[in-house]
């Protein structure tokens, strides 16, 4: 009776989560248009602690898609515009006098919140890109040798343009290992261009319309209770080893001079939880590892230059090694 029981409540939240899922596409589709496995794998970010790199051209809607997600999902949101002039202590905050306590008070900058947009965070310096480091890691932050814990759930969406290279600072790979993912937005097809034509010509694509009646669909505490759960999804000892083959091969591939980390393995294995409770099942299956390989593994590989020359790209190494490693 007991297993029965327990088995009803697996099934219940599966549901649920898979519900919510439903309903964040179906509102999110109001507005946005294409990029839908881009939406995905934020939301599956979201789902499993994870921090995402979005990287893309201008007016890909990179900022509009993180922030509405953020809202449907009930986070409290702080948003950092990436700029030379920006310093550390405008991301964690600095410790000020308090006269009347006469102590100093911690005046908190925006990392302290539930979901943290850094739009363009290469025009960020590399000093100030180091803030977010320790508070994305281990989820707090030190100010003149004081800890102070970071919120729960706390997710980090960076945005950067790789067209423009320009008064940038590239994050070098110790920096972008940080991130579960990677994700590219593409420009829309003609199907998606003209479908923005018409929205505008109706007047239904009005930005602050839409965030305004954008209504959040859970909380924090729920959010907390979505999380755990997922945690709680079936890998298979099986899927384990197709997932270390993969993170494997790409350090013994000859296009590659450095390997996936392996926080990729723990990406994965994170990742392909939450994509199997998204899809209302137990378990994760071999597809599951497929379809976040790219987004794992894509900015955690570094080429030869050679292979460079010959116009190899990350994503088509990756593709080979996926054709190539046994699936289970």
């Amino acid at each position: 009776m007991e297993v029965s029981m327990g088995t009803r409540e697996i099934e219940e939240k599966l549901e649920w989560i898979a519900e919510h899922w439903e309903r964040t596409q179906r509102q999110l589709a109001e507005y946005f248009v294409g990029n839908w496995d881009v939406v995905k794998m934020i939301y599956i970010g979201l789902l499993s602690g994870g921090h995402v790199l979005l990287e893309g051209a201008p007016g890909t809607a990179k900022t509009s898609i993180a922030k509405a997600i953020s809202k449907f999902s009930g986070c409290r949101f702080q948003r950092v515009q990436g700029a030379v002039d920006v310093q550390p202590a405008d991301i964690i905050g600095v410790r000020i006098f308090e006269p009347s306590r006469g102590d100093f008070v911690l005046k908190r900058g925006p990392l302290y919140t539930n979901f943290l947009l850094v739009d363009e965070i290469n025009r960020l310096t590399p000093k100030t890109q180091g803030a977010f480091l320790e508070a994305m890691s281990e989820k707090q932050a030190t100010i003149d040798g004081l800890t102070y814990p970071i919120n729960d759930p706390f997710i980090v969406i960076a945005t950067q343009s790789f067209h423009e290279s320009g008064s940038t600072f590239p994050l070098i790979l110790s920096q972008k290992d940080r991130f579960m993912f990677s994700l590219v937005l593409k420009q829309l097809d003609e199907k998606g261009e003209l479908e923005i034509l018409r929205r505008i010509n109706t007047g239904e694509l009005e930005w602050q319309n839409f965030f305004d009646n954008l209504n959040a669909q859970t909380d924090i505490e729920t959010l907390q209770i979505m999380i755990r759960f997922v945690g709680s999804i079936i890998v298979d000892e099986r899927v384990l080893t197709y997932i270390r083959d993969i993170v494997m091969a790409t350090r013994r591939h000859a296009d590659i001079r450095m390997g996936a980390s392996t926080r990729a393995s723990v990406a994965f294995v994170k990742g392909i939880k939450a994509l199997a409770a998204i899809g209302n099942r137990r378990y994760a299956i071999p597809d599951d590892v497929k379809e976040i390989a790219p987004a794992v593994l894509r900015h955690r590989i570094e080429l030869q230059s050679e292979a460079r020359v010959r116009g190899k790209t990350e994503e088509q190494i990756i593709q080979e090694i996926l054709q190539t490693v046994t699936v289970p």
